[in-house]
């Protein structure tokens, strides 16, 4: 399955969310793009309710199909509750870490940094976004002077979470520990989505 390229804005429109969780997608129209988009009010089916979730949650981390379904049957297999076991693993993305710690403003500038080579985790260089990070791991740049991106990033003072430490002169953070489900989106069902795998498998 291609990746989406288009407006993440009209994405966001489209499903009623803000993929780029800051709201701002929504706010001068908070309705579906295009001609009709006003118009689209109908209450969806409990499979198109379903999918819509997992459409929401897949956009949300910027993932293709194959990849989080991938994702879901590592969860799925995990002794915690599958919706909390499967956030905690598209939380510990190596990509999304970066952009949870403020190193970028966007996951796909985060996911940019990483596929550059520019971040390392551990000391160690790490090119590959999915990259799944444990706890404690420590995620810093290769570079000695941080990027022009990075650095204006940092200089927003963006909101990081308490599940994460970051020492923002050293430009690295750390992975503390797990997040709980209150930590987490809100406006994401979960449920919805084991459900909409369940019916899949």
């Amino acid at each position: 399955m291609s990746k989406f390229t288009g407006s993440k804005w009209k994405k966001s429109r489209h499903l009623n969310f803000s993929v780029l969780e800051t709201g701002d997608e929504l706010k001068k129209r908070a309705y579906g793009p295009g001609q009709h988009g006003q118009d689209r009010k109908r209450r969806p089916s409990e499979y198109g309710a379903q999918l819509l979730e997992k459409q929401k949650l897949k956009e949300l981390y910027g993932l293709n199909e194959r990849q989080f379904r991938r994702l879901f049957m590592i969860a799925k297999k995990d002794k915690t509750v599958t919706g909390l076991a499967f956030f905690r693993i598209l939380e510990s993305r190596v990509d999304n870490l970066v952009y949870r710690m403020g190193f970028a403003k966007t996951r796909a500038q985060a996911r940019q940094l990483v596929n550059h080579g520019h971040v390392t985790v551990n000391g160690k260089k790490v090119d590959i976004p999915s990259y799944l990070c444990n706890v404690g791991d420590v995620i810093g740049f290769k570079e000695a002077e941080p990027l022009g991106v990075v650095k204006a990033s940092v200089e927003g003072k963006p909101a990081i979470p308490a599940y994460i430490t970051v020492d923002a002169e050293k430009y690295q953070g750390t992975f503390a520990r797990l997040p709980e489900r209150n930590e987490l989106p809100k406006d994401i069902n979960e449920g919805q989505i084991i459900e909409y795998y369940n019916r899949k498998l």
